[in-house]
């Protein structure tokens, strides 16, 4: 390749042009950013309503272009005040990644709006301009500069300078910046952070139209107006990125050097079209990786669906029990029958696109609805897996070195057509786990923004490689062939062969929710470190999730690729807003639902067949629809259909016991059914129960047989006391924790021994939890840790964990997303993993493993007397029923070192006097240790064997109960003299 000039000073001149409006595209972004802490994707998308309305106005209609531009301002910021006021407004206080998602929606919908408005009358139209003239050759640079170009130079500063005045200068900025940090504290102060909210929405809304508009007055092209915003959208989120998301002149800085780069690059590489778009991704991704450092996000998707538990004594009849498989039964049955009904090709091949889409979805089931990792680029990964699949079966061909030195020169003939589609989805799975693994650090809002830039880069380079084009820009040819003597060559045959895939693929993530697999990516996403603490690895979980997606996506491209024959990838199916319709299917049919994907694909690509002449049905079924799932059913269409679900079950139920009621006499007793269940002592000398706080008033917990839950208890000790108990099981030696300059704990050393509770006392920022922290592995730390005589010190939080020790934490978070079974199942996961390939093909021995694991979760639940509650999700249970749910897990893990961290913070004063007897109780049954912390002196003085006392990160008294409460540094630094013991 021979560069024809590497740089002049024209291209540098035309980059700096360009990438000023791009800088003021970016300030938009960080405008928003700094404001709500919201990545708007609809940045790009929302001026190019007013960008065409100015050239319908101008060139269509004959107003005069002052005036045109006027109106087309003022149309750009109302629709910025309209999107905060209708959408933003609403989900203001959700998470900030369902504002993101809703952005994808607000721009799915200015895309369509604009495609929606009437064509510019006459051929070779330009763009309207405030000055149409060239000039060539000017002083003292020799420069050929355009009207448009001026026009931007004059603009863009002025509009930069006057909004960083604003918002650095101004009792409003600093409103705005209050607003951001802390909105509650801001209300106190007498900011309005909505008031705030709008304004800056409305500025946002300018600052696109008015981009937009400059940018296409530069091009003069008419045509694809509404491919210029996502275009124009990753090279502003690029420069926001760059500027950390808080910097409006490094946002300026940064679109210069990207407007620059891009001007260099196209003029040098004309032949490797899509080069700036790879570099861009690259780009992207090493400022996300580091913005990323330190900062952590609300990433929870808190709009996947919940299914609220069926009554138990309806469990017994057997349709209520077996409505899931009537359904899918049903369902299935319709898909069979449907092509023999509808006899069109053009039918047969629609159904089929929904089908294959419908395996895509699955895939943002998977990383999004899972993992919570939100993934815009799931459809690139689809046309990765077609045009590899495309590849494999016509033969692949590898060369790879320099001059005579050869890296890889490799040939392989063509692959059946079923060996290439699987072996496509395999590589993919392989592709996304890569991927992934650059992404661990990277999550929710920023995430989003690094697989937006790769669904470009995907587009506009990696697909044009040879690897996976073949050498053609047009089209990759991929004949379908035969599978197991069956010949796909008719419409009808490959719609059931998808039909067959659809099916497999559904059964096998089903089969994956419902494992280990599953339960332990969602713990994953709820919580990390409470994964981590029940020897869940954080990283494979996420890796594993990136993989599965990534599989299911290939899987579903090369499906979709052999669907159409012909994959013109810069066209149809794999392009950038396919990725970002995907994501709205997965929303509107449920997220984290498999059936969810399913409905989701019908909705938005069935649906729209029927009415193929109505232009506002695409609306309804995608962008419009997103929205209002979003801000009405958060759940989808599944959370809809389980609510249809329970209201027919309370119907069928109230006219159970009507009738009941009617046929029993007065005096008499009703069936057993509705008799009270039997209770089982809990045996002689057992201790209480604590009790579960539920705000307004407690209730007791329900006490249920304990025989089958001791035995549980017994079998997971036992287990645990078949390896050697030294004398000292918890050694921690010289613990330093620094964060940045300040050291939290400094040269701290503590021993646990065997069958002792340990207290841990200090005032609020002693270093206590830190130093636990640092003891369990979840923060970096100096010194020695030993968990029953083996050295940790090196070893991550769930290899201490798989070592023996337990942890729980302060807030008493766990899952929210998993009920009691599911969260007391993930603990179990210690006692041994639940493979991931045995699962997916449903072996027998993973059938026994899964129910006795549930066996055993039901045991401890009833043991524990949680029973009432075990179908209950997390974030429905009070604090003091978390905290029984915790015991639960460490008997689970069957750990021999317990650190626990406030169990009784949150629990009614009644209530924590039972946790004492409980906690000696879980020590002598799992013949554990325990290092407690703890506020209520009463519980922690008696209930501790010894006690250390922190100051400052440091131990400034340690010994018996007695004796650290009489020392005198201890009763200065925290009792006071007057604190009552």
């Amino acid at each position: 390749m021979v560069l024809a000039a590497w740089i002049t000073r024209q291209l540098v001149f035309n980059g700096i042009v360009t990438g000023l409006v791009i800088g003021m595209l970016a300030m938009g972004v960080v405008l928003i950013f700094r404001s709500t802490r919201v990545i708007n994707f609809a940045v790009g998308n929302l001026g190019l309503p007013a960008a065409a309305l100015l050239a319908l106005m101008k060139i269509n209609w004959g107003f005069p272009f002052w005036v045109a531009l006027g109106l087309a301002l003022a149309m750009g910021t109302a629709i910025g005040a309209i999107v905060e006021l209708t959408v933003v407004r609403r989900l203001f206080t959700r998470p900030r990644v369902i504002l993101l998602v809703a952005t994808v929606g607000v721009a799915q919908l200015m895309r369509a709006v604009t495609a929606s408005l009437p064509d510019i009358e006459g051929a070779g139209q330009r763009f309207p301009v405030v000055a149409s003239s060239t000039w060539s050759d000017v002083w003292p640079l020799g420069l050929r500069i355009t009207g448009p170009q001026v026009t931007i130079l004059v603009v863009v500063p002025i509009v930069a300078i006057a909004l960083g005045w604003t918002l650095n200068r101004t009792v409003f900025g600093r409103a705005v910046a209050a607003s951001a940090s802390n909105p509650d504290l801001a209300r106190l102060s007498g900011v309005n952070p909505k008031i705030v909210s709008t304004f800056v929405w409305i500025v946002a809304g300018l600052l696109s139209s008015l981009s937009i508009i400059l940018l296409s007055g530069q091009s003069g092209n008419m045509s694809g107006l509404e491919n210029l915003g996502p275009l124009t959208l990753a090279r502003a989120l690029a420069a926001a990125s760059i500027a950390g998301m808080m910097s409006f002149p490094r946002a300026v800085a940064a679109g210069v050097l990207i407007g620059v780069t891009e001007s260099v690059v196209r003029f040098n590489f004309l032949a490797e079209a899509g080069l700036v778009d790879f570099l861009l991704f690259l780009a992207v991704l090493a400022a996300v990786y580091v913005q990323s450092r330190g900062r952590s996000d609300d990433s929870i998707l808190a709009f996947v669906p919940k299914v609220k538990p069926i009554p138990a004594h309806l469990v017994q009849i057997w349709w209520v029990r077996a409505m899931p498989r009537l359904a899918l039964g049903a369902a299935f049955a319709f898909a069979l029958v449907l092509p023999l009904i509808v006899e069109l090709p053009s039918r047969h091949l629609l159904y089929a696109t929904v089908l294959g889409t419908a395996i895509c979805a699955l895939s943002v089931t998977v990383i999004t609805g899972w993992s919570g990792q939100l993934s815009l680029s799931q459809m690139a990964f689809a046309g990765i897996g077609a045009l590899l699949a495309a590849a494999l079966s016509r033969g692949v061909e590898l060369d790879i070195g320099w001059r005579e030195w050869r890296v890889l020169d490799f040939e392989a003939p063509g692959l059946p057509f079923l060996a290439s589609i699987l072996l496509a989805a395999l590589l993919t799975a392989m592709l996304a786990a890569v991927i992934g693994a650059g992404a661990l650090r990277v999550r929710g809002l920023m995430l989003a923004v690094s697989t937006f830039a790769f669904s470009i880069a995907a587009t506009q380079y990696l697909f044009k490689r040879p690897l996976l084009s073949g050498g053609s820009s047009s089209g990759v040819p991929f004949q379908r062939g035969s599978v197991f003597g069956l010949e796909l060559t008719t419409q009808r045959a490959y719609y059931y062969f998808m039909l067959a895939c659809l099916a497999i693929a559904f059964v096998l993530v089903s089969r994956l929710r419902d494992s280990g697999v599953g339960r332990s990516t969602i713990a994953v996403r709820d919580n990390s470190a409470a994964a981590a603490a029940y020897t869940v690895n954080p990283t494979r979980a996420k890796l594993t999730a990136f993989a599965l997606a990534g599989g299911l996506a290939g899987l579903g491209g090369a499906l979709l690729g052999g669907l159409v024959q012909n994959i013109r990838f810069a066209e149809t199916l794999f392009t950038v807003q396919d990725s970002l319709r995907l994501v709205g299917i997965a929303v509107i049919g449920g997220l984290g639902s498999v059936t969810g994907a399913v409905l989701g694909a019908a909705w938005v690509v069935g649906l729209p067949s029927f009415f193929p002449d109505n232009d506002l049905v695409p609306l309804f079924t995608s962008s419009i629809g997103l929205l209002v799932i979003i801000m009405y059913i958060p759940g989808g269409f599944i959370q809809a259909a389980y609510a249809a679900r329970d209201a027919l079950l309370g119907w069928f139920d109230q006219r159970t016991q009507t009738a009941t009621a009617a046929v029993v006499q007065p005096g008499t007793r009703s069936d057993a059914a509705h008799e009270p269940m039997p209770r089982t002592a809990a045996g002689a000398g057992s201790a209480p129960m604590p009790r579960a706080s539920s705000g307004a008033g407690s209730a007791p917990m329900p006490r249920t047989a304990a025989g089958a839950g001791r035995d549980s208890v017994a079998r997971l000790a036992g287990s645990a006391e078949a390896q050697p108990t030294p004398s000292v099981m918890l050694d921690a030696r010289n613990m330093s924790v620094r964060f940045g300059g300040n050291i939290a704990v400094r040269d701290v050393s503590l021993q646990v021994r065997r069958d002792e509770i340990v207290g841990l006392i200090g005032t609020n920022g002693a270093g206590k939890s830190t130093l636990m922290n640092a003891v369990g592995g979840f923060v970096s730390a100096e010194g020695t840790v030993s968990i029953l005589g083996s050295d940790m010190t090196r070893r991550s939080a769930p290899q201490r964990a798989r070592a023996g020790l337990g942890r729980t934490f302060q807030a008493a978070t766990l899952f929210p997303e998993l009920t009691v079974t599911e969260t007391v199942m993930v603990a179990l996961e210690a006692q041994g993993r639940t493979p991931f390939v045995a699962t997916s093909l449903h072996l027998p021995h993973t059938v026994r493993n899964e129910r006795a694991r549930r066996a055993n979760a039901v045991e401890l639940i009833d043991w524990l007397g949680l029973g009432d509650h075990a179908s209950h999700y997390i974030s429905d249970l009070s604090t003091g029923t978390k905290r029984v749910v915790e015991l639960a897990c460490l008997l689970a893990l069957s750990a021999r070192v317990l650190c626990l961290d406030e169990p009784t913070a949150g629990v009614a004063q009644r209530e924590t006097e039972a946790f004492a007897p409980i906690l000696r109780r879980i020590r002598d049954e799992l013949s554990a240790c325990i290092l407690l912390i703890e506020h209520d002196m009463n519980v922690i003085m008696g209930v501790s064997d010894r006690v250390y006392c922190l100051e400052a990160g440091t131990v400034i008294a340690e010994g018996t109960p007695e004796q650290v409460r009489d020392n005198p540094k201890v009763i200065s630094s925290y009792l006071g003299s007057d604190q009552p013991v």
